[in-house]
């Protein structure tokens, strides 16, 4: 299978470096996507920032590139929003998205609507240099860079596209402190068109279970 890898906000496809590692050795083809704006060297001087439908346009790009085989499209949190929007304009070429503690968006939805008021006080806190770029949180990554407000609150999209051959499956992180998904996990455990998985290791799971995440990616591709 081949994986189409997109992080959240302010983090770059490095964040699955230990999960496509992986992935790949167990025989499948990985591309984890570092969106538009959070390239390692940062926003260039006057850049205009990018917004939701550029980095999706930029991931459905990705998609439509490779070759005939099965794709599984991931994002994590913010990125939730992006593979709603690619598998709506192409989700002929994907057979499974998987939301890794990620935003499950509707037609009109953004991730400012979806999400806690916690993320969106973070939000407003980090742009109030320039209005434009939201400063990553303290504590992150070294390699995380600033990431595009208007992404986090451009509206998503979706004429329905996606069509019911296409898998969902969800991997929560569990309950941990703000998370805006705990619910959305619970509804979607008794929904019929979604396999649910839990790895209660807080938000970034791909950083802190990678083994644990690359085993559920494996056994959805041995499923396909």
């Amino acid at each position: 299978m081949r994986f189409v890898m997109v992080p959240g906000g302010w983090q770059g496809g490095w964040v699955f470096d230990e999960v496509a590692a992986e992935l790949r050795r167990g025989g499948h083809v990985v591309e984890a996507v570092t969106l538009a704006g959070l390239e390692s060297e940062g926003p260039g001087e006057g850049e205009l920032p990018a917004n939701l439908a550029d980095h999706v346009e930029q991931v459905a790009g990705v998609v439509e590139r490779g070759g005939g085989e099965p794709v599984a499209l991931c994002g994590h949190s913010y990125a939730g929003l992006v593979i709603a929007g690619v598998a709506d304009g192409v989700g002929e070429r994907i057979d499974e998205l998987v939301f890794i503690d990620a935003y499950v968006p509707e037609d009109g939805d953004s991730c400012w609507s979806l999400t806690s008021d916690s993320f969106r006080e973070l939000f407003i806190a980090g742009a109030r240099g320039d209005g434009r770029w939201v400063a990553a949180p303290e504590g992150m990554d070294p390699r995380a860079r600033a990431h595009p407000l208007a992404s986090f609150v451009q509206s998503v999209r979706l004429r329905g596209g996606v069509g019911q051959a296409v898998g969902r499956t969800y991997i929560s992180g569990g309950s941990w402190d703000g998370s805006p998904f705990v619910e959305l996990t619970e509804r979607l455990r008794s929904d019929s068109g979604w396999r649910v998985y839990e790895v209660p290791v807080g938000h970034n799971i791909a950083r802190r279970d990678p083994q644990r995440l690359a085993d559920i990616l494996q056994e959805i591709a041995g499923d396909r």
